[in-house]
């Protein structure tokens, strides 16, 4: 990443980071957020742990991923996000790094598929693309548009297909 200033470093999140995590979320998606269908494929569910990762500088938390496990008519895959980078620090390639980080790590853990509700122009840097708007549905009302996905291995979107749902037993 030439050119970007980065100070910062990611580590895999701690349990005794998730209060700075949930604060750093709040600040960045607001109280709307518990209203959205990704959400709701959250409660009550735990982030894969493995796969929770913060970017820290000078002892400060500048950005948080997290990956969730779900099932796409039965197949087990993972969710992304939140991505939050505190507003002050985008543009310095924080968000882009705390994703390939998930990424790789998901893949050699023998993940096969990562779907996430989002910007295209901006998740397709790490490689998201749009899937094909009557491949997958979610729980809830959604931007069809905004709804993207990336393999984790070549044909791994092939039977990514049917309703979304929250917690599919994935492993570590």
């Amino acid at each position: 990443m030439s050119g970007i200033d980065q100070t910062w470093k990611i580590r895999p999140e701690r349990t005794e980071d998730a209060e700075a995590v949930e604060a750093l979320v709040a600040k960045v998606f607001g109280p709307g957020r518990f209203a959205k269908s990704a959400y709701r494929l959250r409660e009550g569910v735990e982030p894969v742990a493995a796969l929770s990762y913060i970017a820290v500088e000078n002892g400060a938390l500048r950005g948080s991923v997290r990956f969730w496990p779900i099932g796409v008519g039965g197949t087990p895959a993972l969710l992304l996000g939140p991505l939050a980078v505190e507003s002050d620090q985008r543009g310095r390639g924080i968000g882009i790094a705390l994703m390939q980080e998930g990424i790789e790590e998901a893949r050699s853990r023998g993940h096969t598929a990562i779907i996430l509700v989002g910007d295209e122009p901006y998740y397709s840097r790490v490689g998201f693309a749009a899937l094909p708007e009557e491949s997958v549905t979610f729980p809830g009302p959604v931007d069809r548009s905004r709804i993207l996905a990336l393999a984790l291995f070549d044909g791994a979107l092939d039977s990514i297909k049917g309703e979304i749902v929250r917690a599919y037993p994935a492993a570590a």
